[in-house]
């Protein structure tokens, strides 16, 4: 199954309904599964910020959806679409040295933060990693934050919120942070798209207060509910995507 996820109006959500996140394919499960690769680079004498490394990982998942590549009749059209069409999976892996080098090698967008750098890579099957990415560990991208990370006082910076109550890894985290630009991404009309992308996607990745966290995750904004595959329970809300222009329709 394949469906193009375009609207011609600016003023209402540039895919609204037909956004794979706003409805349920009976039969998603059932087509072929792909996966959007994300590598973070982690050398052993300068890891990135925690922090960091998780707003430069949700910037590359936009990055990578606005791609010429990505769109239209682009080379990566296709397998968007179809890991558009199924389930929404991201995995991150870690690499350092010559394997983030010949990671680099291959087709994909490098995206930088301040202290972190983020390869993303057009969707592959799930059982169909090219070799230089299949061979990367997934484990190992526990990191922290060297320095007390400020809050978010800009009202107008979209804030990706973290549910309090979880325990992620940084890979994992950076997943789910991806997973909540993609929901505010799909929700957003053209304008609005054009807006955040014109500002180099710029946001925010926060942990929420504990005290917010029900009120966020109730308020209507995009709320991720991770698979369970890995790490935590099935259908637990992870990221809050609070985008200003969301925010405003509430």
């Amino acid at each position: 199954m394949s469906s193009q996820h375009t609207h011609d109006a600016t003023d209402v959500p540039a895919v609204g309904a037909d956004s794979p996140f706003r409805r349920e394919h009976a039969l998603r499960d059932e087509a072929p599964q792909f996966v959007l690769p994300l590598v973070v680079r982690i050398e052993k004498a300068e890891p990135p910020a925690r922090t960091d490394a998780l707003e430069t990982a949700a910037r590359a998942v936009l990055v990578l959806l606005t791609d010429e590549r990505s769109r239209g009749e682009g080379e990566w059209a296709g397998a968007v679409r179809d890991w558009q069409d199924a389930r929404i999976r991201k995995v991150v892996r870690r690499a350092r040295g010559a394997e983030w080098r010949k990671a680099g090698a291959l087709p994909g967008v490098t995206v930088h933060g301040d202290t972190s750098e983020v390869r993303v890579f057009p969707p592959v099957p799930l059982d169909g990693w090219p070799k230089e990415l299949a061979k990367l560990q997934v484990s190992g991208t526990d990191l922290d934050d060297p320095e007390p990370v400020a809050a978010v006082t800009e009202p107008d910076l979209p804030v990706l919120w973290l549910n309090p109550a979880l325990d992620m890894s940084a890979g994992k985290a950076m997943a789910q942070a991806g997973h909540a630009a993609q929901l505010a991404w799909w929700e957003l009309t053209e304008a609005e798209r054009g807006g955040w992308q014109a500002c180099g996607f710029r946001l925010a990745v926060r942990t929420a207060p504990r005290e917010r966290w029900a009120e966020l995750s109730g308020s209507g904004l995009p709320v991720v509910r991770d698979a369970g595959f890995t790490e935590i329970a099935p259908g637990s809300a992870t990221v809050v995507a609070d985008h200003p222009a969301l925010r405003a329709r509430l």
